[in-house]
């Protein structure tokens, strides 16, 4: 057949397929365009994945020597969603999980969001000062943790008041373990629930220039707007390069990063279930064992951030494994550096390797570009995926910029989140009659391709993991010696950016880089720590408005990091 283009392709799919034709309606008093036949909620998508999921007894979902098939893991969703309905839990009520990657974490979202409760997402890495802050600010009405998770949360249990459940290695130490939770529950079909397509479904945490990291709240309609935009992505791709859709190929996903991040639940898990895709967990990245896995499991799709890409494709090649039935390579949460892009492509030339852009805030969903577009333009971010989005540059002014000038990233769509938890004044400002300014800048060409400069937030992305500067600053400020802080990103082959910060130290203290880092493991996640610190006793540079000149500073340190000078070398 004839390869399609990219309007075409997706014009084609919307007046042919049923579970793509669109229409609009109303979401919080704006109009938006949406998918017209799809689930409304996810515990209907959850029920119609079966179709796609032919063979019931098949493995679905796999962890180490652990497999479950779709059916056994559709078994314990509802079992485990009316274990907690008679633990108390019901619409609108939350449910915090704090755990690395097992199936628990994945069963225990499906189970929460199929009664109307709201999962509230713990990011694993965060020190029980971090937990305190996201644990006060969620109020979960029940917590469940693996065990570093439980024995961080322990000394909050009675001033926080925390109904603690503790699954694997924390059954022993928490007031309660998973298997007594679960003791009498089984699968009796759905218990009753209350559940609208615009009720929230889960709190995500995302860090923001306000140091603490924040709530972001997302709906069932806008989480199953995304699913089916990937998936209308992953049909466009063969029209594109003029081949037939083979209705019975089916994908084997390995799960590379953290499960409280947008890029694992949503274009991964979330996208396996309509997708007919077996799930590979890994408890924690290794790119030794990720090509162990690939080989044994066939797998056919990874999703990671760059770094993992990189990683993938040397721990390969030291192993002399083909790895040749990946079908997809891609990457979120970070911009892949460009000379790894072709790289990438001649080591696995079975794969299309894609890009991709969203945030928390739009359920993942928003930009990308794959194969041999993203070969050809290794610099851009890519197009914006039809059909259910819309795209804007806007000035600080909130007005638009003509085509090829920079402006702020603005998107419109079903996917946006309902609010910030708690912060009423940051949700006004980045949203408005539907269109949320995402913070970053780029601009569009005259074929639709992207390309994000820069970020108006001051954000550092080190390894896809957001780091808000002020957060890091913050910790710093707790150290008896220091007086000021400014944290910035510092340029990293592997890791995209890491953390570089300038201290200035008090009069009469001597303080090192090695002293800071020790300092801040109690404070702040460890990826969040610098990895450079330079200290001097001068005030920090700063502008005319008496803010601090972040921009100089970051300039003048990556200069000194680029000549190889040492740290607390004075001022800079």
């Amino acid at each position: 057949m004839t390869p399609m283009g990219y309007d075409e392709a997706a014009a084609h799919l919307i007046d042919t397929n049923p579970a793509f034709a669109i229409t609009t309606t109303e979401i919080r008093g704006v109009t938006c365009r949406i998918f017209a036949n799809v689930p409304e909620t996810l515990r209907d998508l959850l029920d119609h994945a079966r179709a796609a999921h032919d063979d019931g007894n098949a493995d679905y979902l796999v962890y180490k020597d652990e497999r479950l098939t779709f059916d056994g893991f559709c078994a314990e969703v509802r079992a485990t969603a009316r274990a907690l309905q008679d633990r108390g839990i019901g619409h609108g009520d939350r449910v915090a999980i704090a755990m690395r990657n097992y199936p628990e974490l994945l069963i225990l979202f499906l189970a929460t969001a199929s009664i109307g409760g709201v999962a509230v997402f713990i990011n694993a890495w965060w020190t029980e000062e971090e937990l305190d802050y996201a644990l006060r600010d969620s109020r979960p009405k029940v917590v469940f943790a693996d065990g570093p998770r439980m024995e961080r949360m322990l000394p909050l249990k009675d001033r926080l008041k925390l109904d603690l459940i503790g699954v694997r290695d924390a059954q022993v130490i928490a007031p309660l373990g998973f298997s007594a939770f679960r003791q009498g529950c089984a699968d009796a079909g759905w218990p009753q629930a209350r559940i609208d397509p615009d009720d929230d479904f889960a709190i995500m945490y995302s860090s923001g220039t306000t140091g603490h990291p924040k709530g972001v709240v997302l709906t069932h309609r806008g989480a199953i707007n995304a699913v089916y935009t990937w998936l209308m992505q992953s049909a466009m791709y063969p029209l594109m390069a003029g081949e037939a859709p083979d209705p019975n190929a089916k994908s084997v996903i390995l799960v590379v990063t953290p499960l409280f991040h947008v890029t694992a639940t949503h274009p991964v898990f979330l996208y396996s279930l309509p997708a007919g895709a077996r799930v590979i967990l890994m408890h924690k990245w290794d790119a030794d064992e990720a090509v162990r896995l690939i080989e044994t499991e066939k797998v056919t799709r990874f999703l990671g951030v760059p770094t993992q890409s990189a990683d993938l494709m040397d721990a390969a090649e030291r192993m002399g494994a083909p790895l040749d039935t990946l079908k997809y390579l891609g990457a979120g949460g970070a911009k892949r550096p460009a000379a790894q892009v072709d790289r990438l492509a001649k080591r696995f030339p079975n794969a299309m390797v894609a890009t991709g852009w969203g945030m928390t805030e739009t359920n993942a969903i928003g930009i990308g570009l794959a194969g041999a577009d993203y070969v050809a333009r290794p610099g851009v971010c890519g197009r914006l995926y039809p059909p259910v989005q819309d795209l804007r540059f806007l000035d600080q002014e909130g007005r638009d910029v003509k085509p090829g000038e920079i402006g702020e990233l603005t998107v419109k769509s079903p996917c946006n989140m309902r609010e910030y938890l708690n912060k009423p004044e940051a949700t006004v400002q980045v949203l408005k009659d539907g269109w949320l300014r995402t913070g970053d800048l780029g601009f569009i060409d005259p074929d639709g391709f992207v390309t994000i400069v820069d970020r108006s937030k001051n954000i550092i992305i080190r390894g896809g993991e957001n780091i808000a500067c002020l957060d890091v600053e913050n910790a710093l400020h707790h150290h008896p010696a220091v007086s000021e802080a400014c944290a910035f990103p510092l340029p990293d082959e592997r890791l995209g950016e890491t953390v570089g910060a300038l201290v200035r130290v008090l009069p009469g203290h001597e303080v090192t880089q090695g002293d800071l880092q020790a300092f801040l493991k109690d404070h702040i996640a460890h990826f969040k720590i610098p990895d450079h610190i330079w200290t001097q006793v001068d005030p920090l540079p700063r502008g005319a408005t008496d803010k601090l000149d972040r921009r100089g500073i970051r300039s003048r340190c990556t200069e000194k990091f680029n000549e190889g000078a040492s740290e607390d070398a004075g001022n800079v």
